[in-house]
């Protein structure tokens, strides 16, 4: 650019000119390992200390078998983690491992978000350690600003097609 102006750190595209086709994408990828009903609220269970087969069973109201692959599934793709208890006999408990741990912001957004539009009434609030009930706010981690849908742009990382 011979005007001064800096470009981005990635070429920007815009994202609905892109060729139609199934694109590449983190959500999708999230989505595949976490996507489910059962999953989440797997996850659900064990942020809020429900560690042992049978509880998070009765919590989410689920099959012993589609529990058991949807726990396999979590462990498989590194999101919890089988801890022995008892060895007579086997008896395990289920932990959120630090990737498991990273998801506490998904899962608040999405009690909000329920909240907010799923429900007439929520069952619950969530309430801050400072005793005030808690309203997530997404800010950028450089500037401090509120993150909102005017404020972002999705830039892809495929390098442009010179003509």
């Amino acid at each position: 650019m011979s005007n001064g102006d800096t470009q981005p750190a990635t070429p920007e595209i815009v994202m609905d000119r892109m060729p139609l086709a199934p694109r590449p994408c983190a959500i999708a990828a999230t989505m595949e390992l976490i996507g489910d009903r059962w999953s989440m609220l797997v996850i659900r269970e064990l942020s809020y200390g429900v560690h042992r087969f049978d509880r998070i069973a009765g919590y989410i109201g689920v099959s012993r078998d589609i529990l058991t692959a949807r726990l396999r599934k979590l462990e498989e793709v590194g999101v919890i983690e089988r801890r022995q208890y008892s060895e007579h006999p086997p008896r395990f408990e289920y932990h959120l491992t630090p990737a498991g741990e990273e998801l506490r912001p998904l899962l608040l957004s999405l009690f909000q978000w329920g909240s907010k539009w799923a429900v007439d009434e929520a069952p619950s609030v969530l309430v801050h350690e400072c005793g005030h009930s808690l309203e997530l706010e997404h800010r950028c981690a450089h500037c401090g600003e509120a993150v909102e849908n005017t404020t972002v742009a999705m830039h892809s990382r495929t390098p442009r097609r010179e003509p």
